[in-house]
């Protein structure tokens, strides 16, 4: 193959540039912050687990409709229930029927079988799913999360380490500057009157440019 003098100097080029791209390193997951406001989150399970994921969907605006027996409810979810947190609760076992309509799926039960059940049916219908204590039958985990305001940052293993990922969200929480989530909702707030000032895409470097003069000074 001939290469001349123009191909030569791109591919010189490109190479030089592939030095700077960022390196891929796979077997990651896809850390994104996903909107579940008024979907229809169905939960199984009425313990500890199930507790903590009820407050994460809370926490996110879904409506959950909770299925476990009266009998395996503690106190705090029957709290949640009492109080009308929980959209629908359905003192019963769970049935292939109570997936319709749902968006999402979280099992929290003591049954490893029953749970491979759920997690084949969820697959069928392409509803994400996620099985406690099973990384392989979830399709996303729950990382520890810290949370200030509108700041949330997640640490998450990839289910390798559940226990030492609390154990880093608590020395992340302790090394960020006091009223950081309060700096966020002020940045917030200037991001919106900075758009108004200056709309349309053609204005972000202008943006870009108040952002570094202003930022400094809103986190008090």
């Amino acid at each position: 193959m001939v290469v001349d003098e123009t191909q030569s100097k791109r591919m010189i080029a490109d190479k030089k540039k592939e030095e700077d791209y960022h390196v891929i390193r796979p077997g990651g997951s896809l850390i994104i912050a996903y909107q579940i406001k008024h979907k229809n989150v169905l939960i199984i399970g009425g313990g500890n687990v199930a507790a903590g994921r009820i407050i994460n969907v809370l926490e996110a605006d879904g409506h959950i409709t909770l299925i476990a027996p009266q009998k395996g409810i503690i106190p705090e979810v029957q709290h949640r229930i009492n109080t009308g947190q929980i959209h629908t609760y359905k003192n019963k076992t769970f049935e292939p029927s109570d997936l319709d309509g749902v968006d999402m799926c979280l099992t929290a039960i003591d049954d490893e079988k029953e749970s491979s059940r759920i997690w084949k049916l969820c697959k069928e219908r392409k509803i994400p799913v996620n099985v406690a204590d099973v990384p392989g039958e979830c399709d996303f985990y729950f990382g520890s999360v810290y949370r200030d305001g509108p700041l949330q940052i997640m640490i998450s293993t990839n289910g390798a380490a559940p226990k030492l990922a609390n154990m880093i969200r608590v020395l992340v929480g302790e090394r960020l500057p006091r009223n950081t989530g309060r700096g966020c909702e002020n940045v917030g707030k200037l991001r919106r009157k900075l758009r108004s000032l200056a709309p349309g895409q053609g204005e972000s470097s202008k943006r870009m440019k108040w952002y570094s003069i202003y930022i400094p000074c809103v986190r008090s």
